[in-house]
């Protein structure tokens, strides 16, 4: 398909409309990016070859296919990057999780519905709308799916700077929001930059559980909660473990701490709100689930990928930091028998754990 000329004055209108379809699609906000990323790649190659990137072997395997959309997606001039803010209105205070260790704490990304879906439907009804009105052209939507740079590109798009904990913040909507994009070949006027407001604050440094960034705009993947707890397939490093705290999917905490997260704004999406109790469960109740319980309670939701025993393993964990209660350990015993090898590992270990805090007491 040979790309259609435009003139500046129809990809212009094409834009306004597009700002206009987008906040009624629900998107918080949209911008324009071009293709040139040679800054994130030379970031991308040296965090790669520190092996910053721990097991998730996925962030090397495409070369620079990564940070040439042209290369995975044909005649691609631009970038049209979206935003979405998910902080459900109706969670329970996540300090208030985080600090009781007999709950659960899951990041708040993940309390409702998967959002790959829900943004990927209303993405494409916007290239829908952009067909209506310019007649077809060459695109491809993306939601934290395929070799796609979605932070530096939505950066270029002037959806916000990306903050020392290297996620995106933006000074009216503070961080907790999902991004997406459309590769095109439709050449629309670009977006400018948003400056960074980081200043000389490290808060978000000094409060990471873990210290997994341990200098500014990087992140050690292999010290993050998040990754251990999502990305991570085999055994949490036992020298971690404690540090984990009640985190069993994912952690907020460095979004938590910083100054832009007043101007969040909390939504009342039914797709993002809490399902199951997950804002506010204890941690015996979500262990105690079977898998069948896990595969249907959490049939729709980012959860569910990990499976069921890395589900236990996080727990698991959660629970030897937690307190030694005749409940915590009877539900710990009671999952041996159905636990792989490397979960019961975390069990025995959270069972000596509890034990040897309790023995200190004493």
């Amino acid at each position: 398909m040979t790309p259609k000329t435009f003139s500046t004055e129809e990809l212009t209108s094409l834009k306004t409309k597009m700002k206009l379809w987008a906040s009624e699609l629900g998107f918080s906000m949209i911008g324009i990016a071009d293709t040139e990323l040679s800054q994130a790649e030379t970031r991308l190659i040296q965090w790669l070859a520190d092996g910053r990137h721990g097991d998730m072997h996925y962030m090397a395997k495409h070369g620079d296919r990564r940070t040439k959309p042209a290369a995975i997606q044909p005649g691609t001039v631009r970038v049209v990057s979206v935003r979405m803010d998910y902080l459900p209105d109706s969670a329970a205070p996540p300090t208030t999780i985080l600090q009781d260790s007999t709950k659960g704490y899951v990041s708040r990304y993940a309390l409702g519905r998967d959002y790959h879906r829900l943004i990927r439907r209303r993405l494409q009804k916007l290239a829908d709308l952009m067909s209506e009105a310019v007649g077809p052209f060459r695109y491809r939507a993306f939601v934290d799916s395929g070799p796609v740079m979605e932070k530096p590109l939505a950066v270029k798009a002037g959806l916000g700077w990306l903050g020392k904990h290297t996620n995106l913040i933006d000074k009216d909507s503070g961080s907790f929001f999902f991004l997406g994009e459309l590769y095109t070949d439709l050449p629309l006027p670009l977006d400018k930059e948003q400056t960074d407001h980081c200043g000389d604050c490290s808060r978000c440094m000094t409060a990471c559980p873990t210290g997994a960034i341990d200098k500014a705009y990087q992140l050690d993947a292999r010290r993050c909660i998040a990754y251990l707890t999502i990305e991570l397939k085999g055994s949490i490093p036992e020298a971690i473990r404690p540090l984990i705290g009640n985190r069993i999917f994912g952690c907020d905490d460095c979004q938590l701490v910083c100054p832009w997260i007043r101007f969040s704004k909390s939504v009342s999406t039914p797709d993002f709100q809490p399902r199951h109790s997950l804002d506010n469960a204890t941690l015996a109740s979500l262990f105690s689930w079977s898998e069948s319980e896990f595969n249907t309670r959490l049939e729709g939701s980012p959860i569910r990928r990990i499976g069921y025993q890395r589900w236990l393993r996080n727990i698991a964990v959660a629970l030897g930091n937690s307190s030694r209660t005749t409940e915590v350990l009877v539900v710990l015993e009671g999952k041996k028998a159905v636990a792989s090898p490397m979960v019961r590992e975390h069990i025995e270990w959270a069972i000596a754990r509890l034990n040897d805090r309790a023995a200190e007491v004493d």
